[in-house]
Order: structure tokens, then sequence, then C-alpha cells
């Protein structure tokens, strides 16, 4: 066999060979700048499978609230405040809330819930989750605050035109008495369009409306059934996943009644945990899917991992 020589390559070789080499691989080649920050994602979507039913979050928004406890945990002390904030790692300073409608394609109707803070967010979202506006059938509104029916309407009028509307009675006639100025200007002139439901009612096969109310005079969550499996689509029954679903107790600012929506929390947080039924929560962090447990005195948030992508 023909044997070869294998020159000698000292310590010192190699190190020299190195330090060459980047430096000759800049010089041969074109300059490459690093790419870019491209900053927070402001539209994104996840679609998940419930029995025959496609689920899909819509991040139609987010921003940064400095001061959280001027929203959260008003009846505790900032001592307690920022002992729990700790505990769970999270600031006491800043909290980052998300607006989250959800559509929900039955195989025979296209129904969202919910159009974000203004017409444009919520049709970039749904653009990224491959719907078009007009592709809506059906438009739920779970309650009256701004950031739920900011979506209905835009400079270009009307952002769903093929779609009626869902929304509950008590809800409805409440701010409809009220003289409030988002709501004359987006739900008002849908009137003629929109159903009035009280809970139990069933929005389309497989959505019942569940009475959730506290939040606001007559606040709504739905029960998604299909195929033996179920979800609520919570909206702002419990809307940070600890200081809502840990310390449900503590008060929250945009809660017009506080006592009766610390109760609602308790009841259906209570509900999700013994059924294990996983929930959207619509300032929940994105994709704002997750499930709970009962612990200690409150409850557990556990985000949602692939559990309903293996449909």
């Amino acid at each position: 066999m023909k044997s070869f020589s294998v020159p000698y390559l000292s310590r010192r070789h190699l190190l020299m060979a190195g330090a060459a080499a980047p430096l000759a691989g800049l010089a041969a080649g074109p300059a490459r700048a690093m790419a870019p920050q491209t900053g927070l994602s402001s539209t994104a979507s996840q679609t998940v499978m419930l029995g025959g039913f496609e689920v899909t979050t819509l991040l139609a928004g987010n921003r940064t609230v400095e001061d959280p406890q001027s929203i959260f945990g008003m009846n505790v002390s900032a001592e307690e405040f920022a002992a729990a904030s700790e505990t769970a790692h999270i600031p006491t300073d800043a909290a980052q809330f998300f607006f989250t409608p959800t559509v929900v394609n039955t195989g025979s109707e296209l129904v969202l819930f919910d159009t974000g803070l203004n017409a444009k967010g919520i049709t970039a979202a749904l653009a990224d989750a491959g719907y078009a506006p007009d592709q809506v059938d059906i438009v739920v509104i779970t309650h009256m605050h701004g950031d739920h029916i900011g979506g209905l309407s835009g400079d270009g009028g009307v952002t769903f035109p093929n779609a009626r509307y869902v929304t509950g009675a008590l809800e409805f006639d409440h701010w409809a008495a009220a003289g409030n100025e988002g709501f004359d200007a987006k739900v008002a002139p849908l009137a003629d369009q929109t159903t009035m439901i009280n809970g139990g009612d069933t929005v389309a096969s497989g959505i019942e409306a569940v009475e959730a109310f506290g939040h606001t005079p007559g606040h709504m969550a739905y029960r998604l059934d299909s195929d033996g499996n179920s979800l609520l689509i919570a909206a702002d029954f419990a809307n940070h996943y600890v200081w809502s679903l840990a310390y449900p107790d503590w008060e929250v600012k945009f809660d017009r009644d506080k006592e009766a929506a610390a109760a609602t929390r308790r009841s259906l947080l209570g509900m999700l945990a013994a059924e294990k039924m996983p929930f959207i929560g619509y300032h929940m962090p994105f994709p704002a899917l997750g499930y709970v447990e009962a612990r200690d005195a409150g409850f557990h948030y556990v985000p949602h991992s692939y559990q309903l992508l293996m449909g």
C-alpha cells in the first residue's frame, strides 16, 4: 500500500490559520449586514380543532399599560400585589394587554366573536388567518366595551357587509339607555340586523350563550360543543392570567359590578377546572387559549400547548 506523509502543524500554525480564516472570508465574499429587528408582532393567528369546528384566535392588537394595580387588585395593598406578581415572575410597573377576537368555522357558518379596537385591526387579523370580512356570516358581541365593538365599522362603512349580529338583550338595553358614544356610533346603527339573546340561547348549532354578568350588566361568554368536545369563549370575565385567576376576588377597575364579577369568576373558573375545559380569554397572553387548575384559594392558568392541534 502506498503511504502518504502528513506535514506536522504546530499549535502556532493552527492559531494563525484560525485567525486568518474569517479575515479571508470577509475579503473574498460580499459584505453581509445583520438582519434588522422587526419589533413586536401586531397581528397573528392560531387555529386549533375542536371536534368538527376550526377555532382561530386573532391578535387584533396589543399594548403596554403602566401601573397595572390601578386596574387589578384595587382592594389589596401594594405589598400584596407586588408579592403576588414577584411569585409569578411578572413586573408590577407595567402589563401587556392583548386583544383577541375569535373566529369559529363550524363548517356551515363563519362566526366572529368580538371585533377588536378598530376596523383596520380586525381586517388585518382576519387576513392573517386567511379570511375576508365579507365571508363572516355572524358577528357575536360579548359586551359593549370599545375594544370589542370598535371593529364593527370604520371609514369605509360597515366592516362585515354580509353578516348578521348577535348580542345579549340585557347588554344591548343597558348601553342603549346609557348614551354611550361608542355604542351609538358602532352598535345602534346595526340594531335592525341584530338578534337579542339570553343565557342558554343558541347562536348557531353547537354555540350556546352563557351568562357571565358583572364585568358589564349583560356580559356573555359562549360555550362551543362539537363531537363531544367543549370550549368556552370567555371574553372578559377574567382578564389576566395571574391577577384574575389566582386572585379571583381582587377588584378590577373595568368591572361594573365588582361583587358580581368576582362571583362570576369563581363560578366559571370552577366549572372550567372541574370539566378540564379549555377556554379563550380575550386579554390572555396570545394565543389566548389555556386551561384552569384549582390551586390554593384560587386558580392557576395552564397555557395550551398542542392538545387541540392534533385533530
